[in-house]
């Protein structure tokens, strides 16, 4: 895989990131972003939270494996968040819709576990 691709594909997961994150707000009551910025920075925040979750617990808190365990650190981290990014506001029971919202979002649109096109 090229370095060119893992870039992009970094880039475009952001983006679809940031997107997903917006519309579930949009559709929560209690969850509220207040400007594109805040979106950004959200999405950002929540991509290196979670990565950070991932490197500890060594990759047993995948996308596709998460079950219970998994749904609750994604609500967590919807949660914490807000205490980090200005304009974000998510209450608790909020962020556990938002958490199974996006998950169902992720089924029909994945960001990971995505093949190098054939070179």
């Amino acid at each position: 895989m090229s370095r060119r691709w893992i870039i992009l594909r970094h880039v475009i997961r952001f983006i679809v990131s940031a997107i997903v994150l917006a519309l579930v707000a949009f559709l929560i009551p209690g969850f509220s972003i207040a400007g594109f910025g805040s979106v950004l920075l959200a999405a950002l925040a929540i991509m290196v939270v979670g990565w950070l979750v991932e490197a500890l617990t060594r990759n047993r808190i995948t996308p596709y494996g998460r079950g219970v365990v998994g749904f609750l650190v994604s609500a967590g981290i919807l949660y914490v968040i807000q205490f980090i990014i200005p304009g974000y506001r998510i209450g608790f029971f909020s962020a556990l819709v938002a958490s199974m919202l996006i998950g169902i979002i992720d089924i029909f649109v994945p960001t990971t576990r995505s093949k190098a096109p054939i070179e």
